[in-house]
């Protein structure tokens, strides 16, 4: 191997992977190695272009330490677009920008620049570990060439004592493209769903299209088609329109006995959830409910309610949705979640448009074509997937099938870029060096945890699945900004509730701290992806709705209540300001002041009574519980809160009620005191 020139490993490399038959017969007239041989040519150490030795020198160590752990696993690929820019490297002094496989750089006037990065990632099945397997510079992507890197990959893997269960791609004419060069097969009447890996071996591997993608093809389906009926039953996309444009309106009476209470009536306003995700039973149980007020716009939806509860519980089977957010398939359910495999097949064999052709055969049929696909894997995966001893044969977390792990590490690599465009060669491999020096194997140790988004990322990218996505589609609204003054309009306070009935008494100094922490929660739920989270921080009438879908929310004046405890955090974070502001001497417009104060807000609420008490099963949708979404949702508001207080072009000018509910401006100064002077009393 040493005797091949640099010239001819990468022709070697390059011929193998974009054409492996041209290969083959190559080596019949020239001495090339055998393609297995090829795999220690696209290695390198450090963050170079290619396999990442030192990860698998590390997922190495540990499958013979006996960790079983790390015995299975699934691998993940997609590609990102990158910025064609050639670029010079004074420590290598080299250009850089051009294509690079592993195998050296192809540095010369007519080589082609790269325009996309290759990446592959393993996770674990039986256990949420997650290992960045490498990258590749390429100038186009293909599928035989996805599918000669994959197998690269899964050779690689199997040589550490590994084992890959399966593949997944996104659901886009690449991964279609990739999954035929596997020799997969999504036709209904001959699905084929494994491929064989080394070719003509017994071992076989699943092939998986991202359920998030999938998704997303079968919505634009529907909005193309507008209706399609499916045996009998017609779904109309017009009513996921009519529910995402629903406006806040305000109701006399609620549907729920226990609402017919003194005080009640006239005191509520019927907000939709606009984070409620498209396909979710949260939308049905919505949709049904607003046929019960006897709505127009939402009779005759029951085809719609059917198609959006089967869409909902396949993707409870995809997602792992449980008690702790990530549940494994077990063979107590393998029976149940058949017949629904099953029952999603009959339904999408038979769905047609408006002039009766199948959908399945149309040019909107991959999202459902991958649905088919991944239910035929999942069950093949629970009747043949041979686990250690010790371990449950049916233990499989559906979760590693998607591209989720990936798209996390994705996006911390986009925010170690610093760039929201398409990065630059260089820019992407100084982020994915830096991002691999911090990488971790360790279950539920993900790389993107320390600069993640503020909301979980597995909501995040499903942003265009929920109803706000559509209401921004059909009635898009100007960019709301933050003004210098928010009016407080006096209202009624209402006696329905125990924080309402904890206000009326109150001094107008917690009336405004009220109206604050309720402007604070409308802030935070225009970007909030997660429906339970932005239901927790309003104060709303528990109208026998389970999933939060449709809000009855009660207002003070013209300000949402909040909860109480939106309440209770604000409440503290005003304690702590008035408290910490007027040290002298302290730089209050650096970063670090502001996380001190938000460090003092926290050892305020440590050994308190138990926050946001409906998110009781949501504390654990991350695998970290420093990060899930109970711990995030106190940051975001305490940092909101802090924000507009310290901010004196932000301030809170806010108002009172006397006399009949007129309102008074506070004359010469603002109601909260500006954390730099002393505080005076009203």
């Amino acid at each position: 191997m040493a005797d091949y020139s640099p010239e001819m490993r990468q022709f070697a490399c390059l011929l193998h992977l974009y054409h492996i038959k041209a290969y083959d017969h190559l080596r019949k007239i020239l001495p090339l190695p055998h393609p297995y041989s090829l795999t220690n040519w696209l290695s390198n150490n450090e963050a170079a272009a290619g396999f990442s030795s030192d990860i698998f020198l590390r997922l190495q160590e540990q499958v013979e330490r006996g960790d079983e752990a790390y015995r299975y696993c699934a691998v993940l690929v997609q590609d990102v677009s990158l910025q064609k820019q050639q670029e010079w490297d004074p420590q290598t002094k080299r250009l850089t920008g051009f294509v690079d496989l592993g195998a050296g750089i192809l540095d010369a006037d007519e080589a082609p620049l790269a325009s996309e990065a290759v990446i592959l990632m393993a996770v674990g099945i039986s256990s949420p570990w997650t290992a960045p397997l490498g990258y590749f510079l390429v100038n186009s992507t293909s599928g035989r060439f996805l599918a000669q890197l994959l197998r690269q990959a899964i050779s690689k893997l199997n040589n550490v004592g590994i084992v890959v269960l399966a593949v997944t791609s996104g659901a886009s004419a690449h991964g279609a493209e990739t999954a035929r060069a596997l020799g997969i097969r999504t036709d209904p009447r001959r699905i084929r769903c494994t491929f064989q890996h080394p070719p003509g071996s017994a071992h076989s591997i699943t092939y998986f299209f991202d359920v998030c993608h999938a998704l997303l093809l079968i919505r634009n389906a529907l909005q193309c088609f507008q209706k399609v009926e499916w045996l009998g039953d017609t779904v109309w996309w017009q009513h996921m329109v009519e529910l995402a444009a629903l406006q806040e309106q305000r109701v006399s009476k609620l549907c729920s006995p226990e609402s017919d209470r003194a005080g009640s009536k006239g005191s509520y306003h019927l907000k939709v959830n606009l984070a409620t995700l498209l396909f979710s039973e949260g939308v049905a149980e919505a949709l049904e409910h607003l046929q019960k007020l006897g709505l127009a716009s939402f009779q005759n939806c029951s085809g719609t309610v059917k198609f959006v509860r089967l869409m909902s519980s396949l993707c409870d089977v995809f997602y792992g949705r449980g008690p702790c957010g990530k549940e494994p398939l077990l063979a107590g359910n393998y029976t149940k979640i058949s017949n629904l495999f099953d029952e999603a097949k009959s339904c999408f064999v038979n769905l047609t448009d408006s002039v009766g052709r199948y959908v399945i055969k149309s040019k909107r049929k991959l999202g459902f074509l991958s649905f088919l696909l991944n239910a035929e894997s999942l069950k093949w995966l629970s009747s043949n997937c041979t686990c250690p001893e010790g371990t449950p044969s049916h233990h499989l977390h559906t979760h590693a099938f998607s591209l989720g792990p990936l798209e996390q590490f994705l996006r911390a690599l986009q925010q170690a870029c610093g760039t929201s465009g398409s990065p630059t060669c260089a820019v992407f491999q100084a982020a994915y060096q830096k991002l691999l020096a911090s990488c971790s194997l360790a279950p539920g140790s993900p790389h993107s945890s320390g600069n993640g988004s503020p909301w979980d990322v597995s909501l995040s990218q499903r942003r265009a699945l929920t109803l706000g996505s559509i209401r921004a589609q059909y009635h898009p609204a100007p960019a709301r900004t933050l003004a210098p003054e928010y009016p407080y309009r006096a209202g009624l306070l209402l006696a329905s509730s125990a924080l309402s009935n904890a206000l009326t008494d109150l001094s107008l100094y917690t009336q405004s701290l009220t109206c604050a922490a309720g402007w604070v929660a409308e802030q935070l739920a225009l970007d909030l992806q997660c429906e339970a989270c932005l239901a927790s921080l309003f104060e709303a009438d528990e109208s026998g709705l389970k999933h939060r879908s449709v809000l009855y929310i009660k207002k003070l004046g013209g300000v949402s209540l909040p909860s109480a405890s939106v309440h209770h955090i604000t409440s503290i974070s005003e304690q702590v300001l008035s408290r910490y502001g007027k040290v002298e001497g302290a730089n209050k417009s650096t970063e670090l002041w502001h996380l001190s104060l938000e460090q003092k807000v926290f050892q305020e609420l440590l050994g308190e009574s138990p926050l946001f008490p409906t998110l009781t099963n949501h504390l654990f949708d991350r695998e970290l519980s420093i990060n899930n979404h109970y711990t995030v949702l106190v940051k975001e508001i305490t940092r909101c809160y802090l924000n507009v207080r310290t901010n004196p072009a932000q301030q809170l000018n806010l108002k009172y009620p006397c006399r009949r509910h007129k309102l008074k401006r506070l004359k010469g100064k603002h109601l909260f005191p500006s954390p730099l002077v002393s505080c005076q009393s009203s």
